[in-house]
């Protein structure tokens, strides 16, 4: 137990949230990716589990070394990284791949391997706002000198990844929006920035709508009427319902479950629906959605805990953004929400929604490993008697 202290710093509730969301990853996608094979004659079941259990691995390890990493460090490369991922989001609007009817990945030549550039961009504006945050305390109600530094990346990220990504840029925008409020933003600013959000968006729509019915803007209409209408036959909705009910409170057990043949996205995007439909709420609706609580939770303490700003604003913004997404994916499954083809974050498969993933879990226990070495360097004024 010594030895795993001394190794692995942090949060050791977050280490534990990590590791069960890991186990259930690699269950899940055990029992999932037989579709894959299907789509891909020639190929084998144990090649696509094997390779997720690789990207678990390196996440894993990924999440170890960059804990290790004092936080202050990544206040600088935040700079380099929005700096690096705005243009990767212009290449990617006009000139990236495109996969299920949306231009959201890039090619890195000579490997071959695909990346959403949209995830990378996510990470870095969140560890940017929370850099200029702390930055800007002492003038943080002032309209130019706070407000407008942070709303102009803002704004730009969001409205490049808007076109192909709707579901993205809105969750990145509630995160940066959240995140503007904890910094002490003055309130009507905020207000500003949501209005201005949706005169943007509705804009976008209206105008996509007069020139192209058949583009993204036309699948996010279809989402939303089948949504609405309740009489309206939705495939994919109506699959995740039948695994859900199929579940029940106790599940059919590990590798049981039908309707992973049946939803096109079972590995991925309704991943949470299997799990339901294979444990059941019990021992996996309920306990998936309490350990996103749970490390909601622990960032609170991480804040309630730091005596500076950037490592409160970091831990938070990050940790908000990633259970945001999970909340999303959840409640697309039981139907709350229209389809939006977010993962569930550190359980769906996925190389670098994965790894990205990792990168934000490694920086929020960074910030717990420096707070809790800042408090064990602190003298003990405790009087003895």
């Amino acid at each position: 137990m010594l030895a795993i202290r001394k190794y692995f710093g942090g949060d050791r509730i977050i280490w534990a949230v990590i590791i069960v969301l890991s186990l259930y990853s690699l269950l899940a996608v055990s029992s999932t990716s037989g579709i894959l094979v299907y789509r891909n004659p020639g190929s084998s079941q144990t090649y696509f589990v094997a390779r997720h259990a690789m990207f678990l691995a390196a996440g894993f390890l990924l999440v170890y070394l960059v804990h290790l990493v004092p936080y202050k460090y990544f206040s600088r490369l935040s700079q380099l990284m929005v700096v690096i991922a705005i243009p990767l989001l212009v290449i990617t609007l006009f000139f990236g791949k495109s996969i299920n009817e949306a231009n959201r990945w890039l090619e890195v030549p000579i490997i071959g391997l695909t990346f959403q550039t949209s995830d990378f961009a996510k990470l870095a504006l969140i560890m940017y706002l929370a850099r200029l945050l702390s930055q800007k305390q002492d003038q943080i109600k002032d309209f130019y000198k706070s407000f407008l530094p942070l709303i102009i990346p803002t704004g730009i990220v969001c409205v490049l990844i808007m076109p192909e990504d709707l579901s993205t840029a809105l969750i990145l925008l509630t995160t940066c929006i959240v995140l503007m409020y904890i910094g002490r933003i003055n309130t009507q600013h905020i207000l500003l920035l949501i209005l201005g959000g949706m005169v943007v968006v509705g804009s976008y729509v209206g105008i996509s709508m007069l020139l192209d019915k058949e583009g993204r803007v036309g699948t996010w209409q279809n989402r939303i009427e089948s949504y609405l209408d309740s009489d309206a036959e939705n495939y994919q909705v109506e699959q995740a319902k039948i695994a859900i009910a199929r579940g029940g409170f106790l599940g059919k057990f590990p590798g049981n479950s039908t309707q992973r043949n049946f939803l096109p996205h079972s590995y991925s995007d309704f991943i949470y629906a299997v799990i339901i439909e294979e444990y059941g709420l019990i021992l996996g609706g309920i306990p998936i959605l309490l350990l996103y609580l749970i490390l909601i939770y622990r960032a609170g303490v991480l804040v309630r805990k730091s005596t500076r700003t950037f490592p409160a604003f970091l831990a938070v913004g990050l940790t908000l953004g990633l259970v945001l997404q999970a909340m999303v994916h959840m409640a697309v499954s039981v139907n709350l929400f229209p389809v939006t083809g977010q993962p569930l974050p550190l359980v769906s498969m996925g190389g670098t929604s994965l790894i990205l993933t990792s990168l934000s879990l490694g920086m929020i226990l960074s910030v717990s490993k420096g707070i809790q070495d800042q408090i064990s360097d602190q003298p003990d004024t405790r009087v003895l008697t």
